[in-house]
């Protein structure tokens, strides 16, 4: 058999391999059934040590010379076959799993398998020099190590993982609040000093200092007071997700059993969801605040996180844990929302002077 030939038939029995391997994958699509015994996570990362293993000797057959195609094609079965069990590892661990942890775990997996499958695809194709192929291969066996190496950092709960996703929204909304800080008023300083000392009081334990940018034209008196309503909402806002993120921690540590039922695995999807949305509302409210503002917008807005902490409050009532601090922040939310609702709707001048002192 030629050289050539040799390669092509590499390549047709790797491709045999990707098909099972991906035909395989396809049950990650979906959880595990409650019937099925769950796999703890720990096997998942110590067949991940394993795939780290096998891109390692995959590499090292890369090392000098062009390696025998007897010695890649063993290498590609023993691989593919541990990919194989990998998957099927990383299925049973879906077992009770939610809709977040389920996209956690299928994101990890899917990250080790591309790059091992990259990875082999390179070590059987044929044409590339043998000095830029070891190059390569080096390189792709780094991503499968790095791949799996991240298994480590994977969400094993349902709490952990709504938790970590809870915490984007809570970076994003932390977002606006400091774009809003730099809003400046062309009537009065002192107004304008004002909202960014409000979002800086929000921001500064893990922003820092703010920085002045050319946001367009300044707010006059009148939208600077609207813009100090809705900065002190969306502050609340972001104290009420951090407080959640609190209480969501506070139930990992619980014994009970309840936390790991499907009823609190359904309160905490809820709970994301509303955030998720709670954080689209203050996306709104932080483009509504530059002008022309959109009052209309401002008030549609405030009514949706009105009934989106009512929502909230129900889930949090629903699960085990201390929910005081969680209520103490709704309470103080839903006073920012009413004071929105006023000002946007009432006397925006009586409004404005009782910000000012």
């Amino acid at each position: 058999m030629s050289k050539s030939a040799k390669w092509a038939h590499l390549s047709r029995v790797l491709e045999s391999h990707v098909h099972s391997i991906k035909e395989t994958f396809q049950m990650l699509e979906h959880s595990a059934g409650s019937s099925l015994d769950k796999v703890d996570w720990s096997e998942v990362t110590k067949l991940g040590d394993e795939v780290s293993k096998q891109a390692t000797m995959a590499g090292m057959l890369w090392s000098g010379e062009a390696p025998d195609a007897k010695a890649l094609e063993e290498n590609m079965g023993a691989y593919c076959n541990i990919i194989h069990g990998f998957v099927l590892l990383c299925h049973g661990s879906t077992v009770g799993a939610g809709p977040t942890l389920h996209a956690s775990i299928y994101a990890s997996a899917k990250q080790v398998v591309d790059c091992s499958l990259a990875l082999l695809r390179e070590a059987v194709s044929y044409g590339s020099h043998d000095h830029e192929k070891r190059f390569s291969i080096s390189q792709l066996a780094g991503t499968v190590w790095e791949a799996s190496a991240a298994l480590k950092k994977t969400p094993t709960t349902n709490c952990t993982a709504v938790g970590r996703a809870i915490t984007q929204v809570a970076v994003s909304v932390k977002d606006v609040l400091r774009e809003m800080g730099e809003l400046k008023c062309a009537a009065s300083n002192d107004l304008g000093d004002g909202v960014s000392n409000k979002a800086a009081e929000s921001t500064s334990d893990e922003e820092g200092d703010l920085t002045e940018a050319d946001i367009g034209d300044d707010l006059s008196a009148e939208e600077m007071a609207i813009a100090q309503l809705i900065i002190s909402v969306v502050s609340d806002t972001l104290a009420v997700i951090k407080e959640l993120i609190r209480f969501i921690t506070g139930l990992l540590k619980s014994s009970s059993l309840k936390i790991s039922s499907k009823e609190s695995t359904d309160s905490l999807e809820k709970l994301l969801s509303f955030c998720r949305e709670m954080g689209q509302e203050v996306n709104e409210l932080g483009a509504c605040v530059y002008p022309p503002q959109e009052i209309s917008q401002m008030k549609s807005s405030a009514n949706k996180m009105h009934r989106l902490v009512d929502k909230m409050h129900v889930e949090v009532e629903s699960l085990e844990g201390s929910p005081d601090g969680v209520y103490g922040t709704f309470k103080q939310l839903e006073s920012s929302l009413g004071n929105l609702q006023h000002g946007l709707g009432g006397d925006l001048t009586a409004e404005m002077g009782r910000l000012a002192v």
